[in-house]
């Protein structure tokens, strides 16, 4: 038996989190470690395909009683994403050593 995989959409504003993070990298550290990460925090979101309920919500946006977007960490890393049906959409992908309140209702909320 097979179970149907969900299909992984990552919106623009993610995929520029994912360009950012790996620009940052590449420009501070090394080519192979920004390439290496960008690959890890790909193959992350992609992964949500299989097991997508396996996030949990923020906890900045739990103490607002939004419920509908979820979670994975890929430290320090967090990925940030709503099921919708069977599809599965990545809103940001954020250093979570930042100030994460400000920057998911900057990035959610206000939209």
């Amino acid at each position: 038996m097979t179970i149907a995989k969900y299909k992984v959409n990552i919106n623009s504003s993610a995929e520029d989190d994912l360009f950012a993070i790996y620009r940052f990298i590449f420009v501070n550290d090394s080519p192979e470690k920004a390439e290496r990460l960008y690959s890890k925090l790909y193959e992350n979101c992609l992964s949500l395909q299989d097991s997508p309920f396996r996030g949990h919500i923020p906890k900045e946006l739990s103490f607002l009683g939004m419920s509908d977007f979820l979670e994975i960490s890929s430290k320090p890393y967090r990925v940030i994403y709503k099921v919708i049906g069977n599809e599965i959409f990545i809103h940001c992908i954020l250093d979570g050593r930042r100030d994460m309140q400000t920057l998911l209702h900057e990035r959610l909320i206000r939209g």
